[in-house]
This record gives structure tokens, C-alpha cells and sequence, in this order.
């Protein structure tokens, strides 16, 4: 099955993109509501918990597999990084598995390189064609029965943290605790996909073009570092070195003092030493 972008003239867009767009219209309910402490407190506190979760679980757990855990946290961790509405597990793990492979080229799903910067950021979400769901790419997920119910009721946790929101603080929880911060979250990590590949430093020799963008990576809880993600895809620490600030790497090396998660990948030395510098200086040895 061919999870590929090669043909971007598709003009209709799945029904997904009308949640999207009512999500979005819903922010402006806060006209009515009005603003509460207590809904932006929740706003800023679940904007975290899912931003460590799309980090964390999404994407260097089930689209990369850079840590080990069991299967109950790994249920957990799924249904987690699920109220962020970014659709199923497994749909979003071979996406992105695909991207990788095809990274900013023409087979490539969302490369601001070769379409777009809005296709890239969201439109490449919403076309039918990209709604199918390469299980070849995911053998390793298909195989627990608990994510392929998953995959069918994507939409149940994100239903039941918003009803949860209002219930914590009515009104102003549902519209600006949860709708505001699910917007904030939608495109702060659309924006890996289309700014770190256009904005940013490039401090390792990779075949496409990727980038380390800081602002993006505070806003991201460390996703940001994304060339050296793309030098390294396998590890679960994305910031580098020291001052590269990546917190879901920090949460996931304090939950594994608990034994809830372990086996920690972390690139080889030898990788983090070998940025631009020493890339250039091999590419001159061959054009000589």
C-alpha cells in the first residue's frame, strides 16, 4: 500500500477537517464565556500534558520506538497522547515513519520544500488519499489488540478530556482550557513539520532538509532539536547536548527510575561529535 504524496491535485479534503475548522471556531466562544483563572490554569496544564504526550508517546515511542515500556503504560501512554486529536496511533506512527524514509522528496507527505508551507503545516492532513493507514509500516502496533481498538475510537479520549474540562470549570474550561489549548498544541507540533524544515540551524549533514529551531523546541518540550532528530532518528533524547533544552527526555529518564519505562536509546558519541564541520570535510575528501 503506497503512503506516499507524489500526487498533490486532490481539491477534496476528508471530514476531519470540519472538526478542525469547529475546534478552532469554538476559541472565539470565549466572548461569551469569558476568561477564568481557572480555565486558563487548566488551558496551560493540559497544553503541557499533551505536548509531553505527542513527544513522548506519538513520536519517539510509537513512531520510533526509541524507549521500552509495558503493555498497561503503553495502553496508557496511547490513550494519552490520543486527546491531543491528531487521529489514530497507528495512522499517525506510519505517517511519520513514512516521512522519514522519504523525507523532502517528491514521495515525501509534507515537505514545505516541494509544496506549500499551509499544505505542509495542515493541508496534507485533510486529503483522502493520506486518510488510509499503512499497516505495513506498523507490524509492530498492529499486533496489540488493545491499539487497533484504539485506532477505531481514536475520538473517545479526546470526547472524554473535554467533557472532563467542563465538568472542572464548566463554560470556560471546555472553550478555553480545552479548545484554546488543543489549537495551541495542533499547531505548535504542525509546526515541526513545516518551519523546522525552512527555519533554523543545520548543524548535522542530513539528506533533507531538516533544522534545529530553539524557539520551537521550548514550545515543543524539546521536539524542536530537529535536524539532530533527523541525524539520529532511533534516539529518545533529541536534544543533543546539554544546553539543548528537551524536558520530555528529563520526564522520561525520571519515569524510568520508577521502572515505567526503560531501555532509553541516546545517539553515540561519535554521532553527536559529528556536526557540519566534520561533514563538510568529508564531502571535500570525496569531491577530491
Amino acid at each position: 500500500m503506497n503512503s506516499g504524496g507524489q500526487d498533490r491535485s486532490d481539491d477534496i479534503v476528508s471530514p476531519y477537517s470540519v472538526t478542525f475548522l469547529l475546534i478552532h471556531l469554538s476559541c472565539f466562544g470565549a466572548f461569551w464565556t469569558g476568561l477564568t483563572s481557572q480555565a486558563l490554569v487548566l488551558g496551560l496544564a493540559l497544553y503541557v500534558l499533551r505536548i509531553f504526550a505527542i513527544g513522548a508517546g506519538y513520536h519517539r515511542y510509537f513512531a520510533h520506538r526509541a524507549f521500552r515500556t509495558s503493555r498497561a503504560f503503553q495502553f496508557g501512554l496511547a490513550c494519552l497522547s490520543l486527546t491531543s486529536a491528531q487521529r489514530g496511533i497507528l495512522w499517525w506512527a506510519a505517517k511519520h515513519r513514512w516521512h522519514h524514509m522519504h523525507s523532502d522528496t517528491d514521495a515525501d507527505l509534507h515537505s514545505p520544500a516541494l509544496c506549500s508551507f499551509l499544505y505542509a503545516h495542515v493541508g496534507w492532513i485533510f486529503v483522502y488519499r493520506n486518510d488510509v493507514t499503512d499497516y505495513g509500516l506498523v507490524r509492530d502496533l498492529a499486533r496489540y489488540k488493545e491499539l487497533l481498538w484504539l485506532e477505531r475510537h481514536s475520538y473517545l479520549p479526546v470526547a472524554a478530556l473535554a467533557a472532563l474540562a467542563w465538568l472542572i470549570a464548566g463554560w470556560p474550561g471546555l472553550i478555553i482550557g480545552f479548545c484554546w489549548s488543543t489549537v495551541a498544541v495542533w499547531h505548535v507540533t504542525f509546526s515541526v513539520n513545516s518551519l523546522c524544515h525552512l527555519m533554523g540551524r543545520r548543524p548535522y549533514i542530513t539528506r533533507d532538509q531538516s533544522r534545529n529551531n530553539w524557539l520551537l523546541a521550548l514550545l515543543t518540550m524539546g521536539e524542536g532539536w530537529h535536524n539532530n532528530h533527523h541525524a539520529y532518528q532511533a534516539s529518545v533524547r533529541q536534544g543533543f547536548r546539554w544546553w539543548e533544552y528537551d524536558p520530555t527526555f528529563y520526564i522520561l529518564c525520571i519515569l524510568s527510575w520508577f521502572g515505567l519505562v526503560w531501555d532509553l536509546r541516546v545517539p553515540p558519541e561519535k554521532v553527536v561529535r559529528g556536526g557540519h564541520k566534520l561533514g563538510r570535510q568529508v564531502l571535500n575528501r570525496i569531491g577530491d
